[in-house]
């Protein structure tokens, strides 16, 4: 059943909009990005498949004057986060870079074709608002061919952080479950939740939100990481052992990395014992963020309007992020392949460090933030976040 007319859209985006009431805190970066040394190896030595003749994460942006696959007038579905056509961003030409890959192609996104390879199956997005953004971006080069219903309501195991979509002619379900840290988690502030208030990590549990509904999924794409800046408690067997930016001096410190370390860990042992779960699992690498001139909330932006050069050298800290994430899914792979499971990188973390054009910085309204506060986080859509997406067909053809 298409869901084209005009109330189904708006009921449909307000649904959207209501779960990224939940989304990124923005995070404490550091106020200028001067290029560093350092520089991530090639993804097929961190991750990339052993077996593909074509590193399609290795190339470079290109021109594309064709621009995007649809436009804030021609998908509905695009929230006012990540809507900068709507807010009146200037500049358009954000919207027309390609990827493209060194020694082959990466074919453009074709709706329909996706839309077979799943017919009668089910996909998840599992992380935080930037995994939702990525779903958000699927949703419009999905738009074109055919419309989901929202049955969220109707899941039985339905919570208000999660979201689950129907494309009704393909028995297509298309899910986006709120788990920001993977690992079971609660707030830990006296003062209440805040951007950057104190949280508690269960690093040993898996957050049942996930957890509960995975093996039901023949697809699931696994990505968090902006969350683990904030003060954060570690607990595991359930003790306290250690706390990162918690400022108590009788709490052993430990880095964003081991929590972030032990998420990932915790997350690919779940799925390697869950007994039913037999689905794809995709690991989207970190996706950097890209305030200058100050931290998010102190005046930063991302003001450039068009990609970083290969000579900006990536961060040392979204380095660290992606080493970290990739030494886990390494590991979790070579044991999947020993039970059958399949574990897939969709390697974005460089190629992505290189568009600090494409967010919304101040052309993205949310519902429950204050607009002066420039997003640098998120994507705008449309815009380079759409490439993750024909990564993504990309692999699960070859899948």
């Amino acid at each position: 059943m298409k869901f084209h007319q005009t109330n189904c859209h708006k009921f449909l985006v307000s649904t959207l909009s209501l779960i990224f009431i939940t989304s990124i805190p923005l995070i404490l970066l550091k106020n200028s990005h001067p290029p560093l040394s350092s520089s991530l190896r090639r993804s097929t030595e961190l991750g990339g498949d052993d077996d593909d003749k074509c590193d399609v994460f290795s190339g470079k942006w290109v021109i594309y004057p064709q621009g995007p696959y649809y436009t804030n007038e021609t998908c509905p579905l695009i929230i006012d986060q990540h809507n900068c056509m709507k807010f009146g961003r200037p500049d358009l030409q954000f919207m027309k870079w390609r990827w493209k890959p060194f020694g082959c192609e990466l074919p453009l996104f074709d709706a329909t074709q996706f839309l077979e390879i799943v017919r009668g199956k089910s996909m998840a997005f599992v992380g935080d608002s930037v995994g939702r953004n990525q779903m958000q971006s699927l949703l419009c080069l999905l738009a074109h061919v055919t419309y989901a219903e929202d049955i969220s309501n109707k899941s039985p195991s339905a919570s208000i952080y999660s979201t689950h979509l129907f494309y009704s002619e393909y028995n297509f379900t298309l899910s986006a479950l709120w788990s920001p840290f993977l690992v079971k988690y609660k707030d830990s502030d006296p003062e209440g939740h805040s951007f950057n208030s104190l949280m508690s990590l269960y690093l040993d549990e898996a957050d049942e939100e996930w957890a509960n509904e995975i093996k039901n999924f023949d697809y699931v794409i696994i990505s968090v990481g902006q969350w683990f800046f904030r003060p954060l408690l570690y607990y595991q067997d359930g003790q306290l052992i250690g706390c990162h930016k918690c400022n108590h001096s009788n709490i052993t410190s430990l880095t964003r990395y081991y929590g972030y370390k032990m998420a990932f860990q915790t997350t690919f042992k779940t799925l390697l014992s869950l007994k039913n779960y037999e689905g794809v699992t995709f690991l989207r690498t970190f996706s950097a963020a890209h305030f200058e001139n100050g931290d998010w909330n102190n005046g930063g932006s991302c003001d450039r309007t068009r990609p970083f050069t290969k000579e900006m050298k990536i961060e040392e800290y979204n380095k660290e992020f992606y080493l970290t994430q990739v030494e886990e899914f390494r590991k979790a792979k070579v044991e999947g392949i020993q039970n059958g499971l399949r574990f897939v990188l969709i390697n974005v973390t460089e190629i992505m460090w290189l568009r600090p054009d494409g967010h919304p910085n101040r052309y993205g309204h949310s519902m429950n933030r204050n607009v002066s506060v420039n997003d640098c986080v998120h994507w705008c859509l449309p815009g380079p976040i759409d490439t993750w997406n024909e990564f993504l067909v990309y692999l699960m053809k070859r899948e």
